[in-house]
């Protein structure tokens, strides 16, 4: 029978290598990621990003969902943004802080005036990304920062 165009199938093993490896690289166990912003083609963008990369994600609009979420499932890091409806990223984050310590939060920003309400904070804020932001940017920053904190973890080599 007719065989498949070559070029196609390598491109999709070097994806499906590519991808495991990715996979491997964020074990031993995958992280856990929230995404929480208002803007759905946001929540989309940097959801399918993370999932690339090998994360486990899951996305609420707000950040009344955000601790539902948390409340129901143990995650390893929170992106939020700052300004959401309701309860906002910086309030987010505070009470975050208090009761899921082991969570890394990252927030994120297209405003200079939100991001100085993160300062002082950087104690319970491990990033900052100023929007606008690509995929391979959002993707290290989230890796940066969950390498920090599996350093940081108990029982774990740094």
């Amino acid at each position: 029978g007719p065989h498949p165009h070559p070029a196609a199938q390598d491109s999709v093993r070097d994806w499906v290598a590519g991808r495991w490896s990715r996979t491997m690289h964020n074990n031993p166990m995958t992280h856990r990621i929230l995404v929480a912003d208002d803007e759905r083609a946001v929540r989309e963008f940097v959801s399918r990003a993370l999932e690339n990369d090998g994360y486990f994600v899951d996305s609420v609009d707000d950040g009344l969902a955000a601790l539902g979420a948390l409340a129901a499932h143990s995650y390893d890091l929170l992106l939020a943004d700052i300004v959401m409806p309701g309860l906002d990223g910086v309030e987010l984050a505070l009470k975050v802080a208090k009761d899921y310590p082991d969570v890394t939060i990252v927030l994120m920003t297209g405003y200079a005036r939100e991001k100085q309400r993160t300062y002082g904070l950087e104690s319970l804020i491990d990033a900052v990304v100023s929007k606008p932001f690509s995929l391979r940017q959002i993707c290290e920053v989230v890796r940066t920062s969950l390498v920090r904190a599996d350093g940081r973890a108990p029982g774990q080599p740094a």
